[in-house]
C-alpha cells in the first residue's frame, strides 16, 4: 500500500472518529438538558410541596383553641417557610442540596401528621367536655326549674295557710243612736255610733290576744279619729283609725261590739267601716246617714 492510500485511510478513520466523539458529545449534552430538566421539575414540585404545607399550618390554627400547640405550630411554620426560601435559593443541578431539602420535608410531614393527632385527639375531648357541659347544664336547669316550682308551690301553700289562719269578720251592724240611746232619724241627732259584729270560728288560727282596729269613714274617705297618732300599719303604709279593741282568741265564734262617740260634725252621705286584724282587712260595711 503507497503513501497516498494510507494518508486516505488514516484520513477516513480519523474523521470516522471524530464523528463518533461529536455523536458521543451530543448524546450526552442531550442527557444532561433532560437531566437539568428534570432536576428543575423536580424543584418546581418540591417548591409546590413546600408552599402547600406551610398553608396547612394556617388551617391547622383555625381548629385549636390551645395557645402553647398553636405556639409549637408557628414554630414549625416558620421552620418551613425557612426551608422554603433556601429551597428557591438552591440551584436545580445542586441534586445534593434538592434531595437534603426533600428529606427536611419528610421529616416536617412526620410532625405535622403527629400534631394532626394530637389535634384530633384535642376536639374529641372538647366535643365530649361540651357534651357533658350542656348534660350538666340542662339537669341544672330542670333541677333550677323544679326549686322553683317548689318555690312558687310553697309560697302559694303559705299564702292559703296565711289566709287559711286569717280571723274573719261578718254579720257587721252599725246602729246610729240619739242622746236616749235610740236609733237616730236623722244625722244631726246622731251623738253615738253602736258597732257590733261576729269573729267567726276559725280551728287553724293562732288563739290568744287579738287586737282589732276599726276604721270608719266619712263620705269624703276621711277617717273618723280622736287623735292624729292613732295610726297601724296596713300594706306598707299607715292608717289612722277610730277605735281600737283587745279580744281574746279562743278559736271558736266571738261576738264584738264597740262604740264611737260622736263628736264632730257629721253630714248626710255614704259612710264605711272596716275592720282590721294582724295587717289584714278581715270585714267591711257601708251604711248610711239622712
Amino acid at each position: 500500500m503507497n503513501k497516498k492510500t494510507l494518508l486516505i485511510v488514516a484520513v477516513a478513520i480519523l474523521v470516522i472518529a471524530i464523528a463518533g466523539v461529536t455523536y458521543l458529545l451530543y448524546t450526552e449534552k442531550q442527557a444532561n438538558r433532560e437531566l437539568v430538566q428534570e432536576f428543575q421539575l423536580d424543584k418546581e414540585d418540591l417548591e409546590n410541596e413546600y408552599t402547600r404545607f406551610a398553608q396547612q399550618y394556617d388551617e391547622l390554627k383555625m381548629t385549636i383553641s390551645n395557645d402553647s400547640l398553636a405556639q409549637l405550630l408557628d414554630q414549625e411554620q416558620l421552620k418551613t417557610q425557612r426551608l422554603l426560601e433556601e429551597l428557591r435559593t438552591v440551584k436545580s443541578s445542586n441534586a445534593t442540596e434538592v434531595r437534603r431539602l426533600k428529606q427536611e420535608l419528610a421529616t416536617l410531614r412526620k410532625v405535622m401528621i403527629g400534631y394532626i393527632s394530637q389535634i384530633d385527639s384535642l376536639n374529641r375531648l372538647a366535643n365530649q367536655q361540651k357534651k357533658v357541659i350542656s348534660e350538666v347544664t340542662q339537669k341544672y336547669n330542670q333541677a333550677s326549674q323544679q326549686v322553683s316550682n317548689l318555690s312558687e308551690e310553697k309560697k302559694n301553700l303559705n299564702k292559703k295557710v296565711t289566709l287559711a289562719a286569717q280571723l274573719d269578720a261578718t254579720n257587721i251592724r252599725i246602729e246610729p243612736r240619739n242622746k236616749r240611746g235610740k236609733v237616730a232619724k236623722k244625722v244631726k241627732d246622731v251623738v253615738k255610733l253602736a258597732i257590733s259584729f261576729t269573729v267567726v270560728k276559725n280551728i287553724t288560727a293562732e288563739t290568744g290576744e287579738r287586737t282589732l282596729y276599726i276604721r270608719i269613714t266619712k263620705p269624703d274617705n276621711g277617717a273618723l279619729t280622736k287623735n292624729a297618732s292613732n295610726t297601724f300599719a296596713y300594706e306598707n303604709r299607715t292608717l289612722p283609725y277610730s277605735i281600737k279593741k283587745y279580744i281574746e282568741y279562743n278559736g271558736e265564734e266571738q261576738s264584738v261590739n264597740v262604740f264611737w262617740d260622736v263628736e264632730e260634725f257629721l253630714y248626710a252621705g255614704s259612710y264605711r267601716v272596716d275592720i282590721f286584724e294582724g295587717g289584714n282587712l278581715i270585714g267591711s260595711q257601708a251604711f248610711s246617714l239622712d
